[in-house]
């Protein structure tokens, strides 16, 4: 049973009668959703790294093993390493969203903390790789359909709020979200970080581009290149989505001790990458795979299509679209056959929407 609370003593005064998502940007106001959240992930069989202050973690159940598109996956039967712990305590809270637990932080937070991680791998190799998931709606709506990953979501290392609508569903949900942190956004941190001396990283950030269409990313490290003069781009290789590529591409990364990947093989895809080639993860795997090598890199990091956007070859939202939240219809305008990919908002909103009114409900009783 959740349990519903009210953790600041005030009392409901207003319930709006009318809801909005304003184009996903000028959001929705409020919901009363200061739950027990031990008690919630405990009634929904929700056990995750709980990434807040102090709580403990715990083991989370046991999914049969199924078959992905990209290969045999398993859920991990295990607690979370200290590395683990101490990385959870040094980022902000999560925010639940519909069962997806995003992380309530900034761009410079998030730059600096995958600074830290790059810094910790250097000093202990064998820490195992840090995934990087940048949320969206499309995501949370694919992450209710299946729970293998959701799972995988909830395990990775920081989800970052990427979509607009993330955003209005944490406003709508009283758990706001400081700020907005995209993967082209997070992208271009990382572009601008590796271009300069840092502290603590000899040698710089050494990124790795993974992914797009061929030859893609070698035409993205070159503008790259042209763009931030001195940026250390340690490879490129388009590589294969599926498992079938993995000992190839791993290889390629361990040859030139990179630190962070940049996984471009869009939504699923990159992110199913990226668990697999998780070193911890390697006994989820089946028999096929479960004897290679890991990557050995730091960090590894879902981007979409960003490489896309620094080749030249897909044009990214104007500024003021962006500042909007609307690149998904800039992109959609561009790329009609997208159209099915959107459908997913509007069941994104009515979802969110729907939990607002339970939780209001349940407050009642």
């Amino acid at each position: 049973m959740i349990a519903y609370f009210k953790s600041s003593g005030k009392q409901l005064s207003t319930f709006p009668g009318y809801f909005y998502f304003h184009f996903y940007e000028n959001s929705i106001s409020a919901a009363l959703n200061h739950f027990n959240y031990s008690t919630y992930c405990k009634a929904t069989n929700n056990y995750n790294h709980y990434c807040s202050f102090g709580m403990k973690s715990e083991v989370r159940p046991k999914a049969n093993s199924r078959k992905y598109g990209y290969g045999i996956i398993s859920s991990v039967e295990k607690t979370s390493t200290p590395e683990m712990q101490i990385s959870a305590i040094s980022l902000r809270r999560r925010i639940d969203i519909l069962g997806v637990q995003v992380n309530d932080l900034t761009l410079d937070e998030a730059a600096h903390q995958i600074l830290e991680w790059v810094r910790q791998h250097r000093a202990t190799p064998q820490t195992p790789l840090r995934q990087v998931v940048t949320a969206n709606p499309e995501y949370v709506m694919a992450a209710r359909r299946d729970p293998a990953f959701l799972e995988l979501i909830n395990a990775a290392d920081m989800v970052t709020p990427d979509g607009v609508g993330i955003i209005a569903a944490g406003k709508l949900l009283r758990q706001p979200f400081q700020a907005r942190v995209t993967g082209v956004a997070l992208a271009e941190k990382l572009f601008q970080l590796s271009a300069q001396e840092i502290t603590g990283l000899e040698g710089g950030l050494r990124l790795f581009l993974l992914g797009a269409g061929p030859e893609v990313a070698q035409q993205a490290a070159q503008k790259l290149r042209q763009q931030y003069p001195g940026i250390r781009i340690a490879g490129t290789f388009a590589g294969e989505a599926g498992p079938e590529g993995d000992a190839e591409t791993s290889r390629r990364v361990r040859e030139v001790a990179a630190d962070v990947v940049l996984v471009a093989y869009g939504m699923l895809k990159q992110d199913w990458w990226i668990f697999r080639n998780k070193e911890s993860n390697k006994d989820s795997y089946n028999e096929r795979t479960s004897s290679r090598e890991s990557c050995q890199a730091a960090v590894a990091i879902g981007i979409g299509g960003v490489l896309d956007y620094k080749a030249g070859i897909v044009a990214l939202a104007p500024p003021v679209i962006r500042r909007m939240g609307l690149e998904w219809a800039y992109r959609l305008y561009k790329e009609p056959r997208r159209w099915r990919r959107q459908l997913a908002l509007p069941q994104f909103v009515g979802a969110v929407v729907a939990t607002r009114l339970r939780r209001f409900m349940a407050s009642f009783k």
